[in-house]
């Protein structure tokens, strides 16, 4: 789509894309190590128990001694695309 190697210059083609120029430099930071084990615990009880939700998950994960709040829970749980399963309204 960009390509820094072309005569048109690179704000230009940012300009036609209708992108910000600093979403070319971009580099999402990797995801650290404490949050990958954080995960696996979090599928392994998702696996075991798919209709508890972040708060459970939160206070399970505190049980067993991780400093953990609910808001990295979720976003972990976002990251990887889990939701807890519950009745939907009819």
């Amino acid at each position: 789509m960009i390509d820094q190697e072309d005569r048109l210059p690179l704000t230009r083609q940012c300009q036609l894309l209708s992108l910000n120029r600093s979403t070319v430099y971009y580099q999402p930071a990797p995801v650290s190590d404490d949050d990958l084990a954080l995960m696996r615990r979090i599928d392994e009880m998702h696996l075991k128990r798919p209709f508890y939700g972040s708060r459970r998950i939160r206070d399970w994960l505190q049980d067993e001694g991780h400093a953990v709040n609910r808001k990295r829970v979720q976003r972990l749980m976002r990251l990887m695309g889990i939701t807890a399963l519950y009745p939907k309204p009819r």
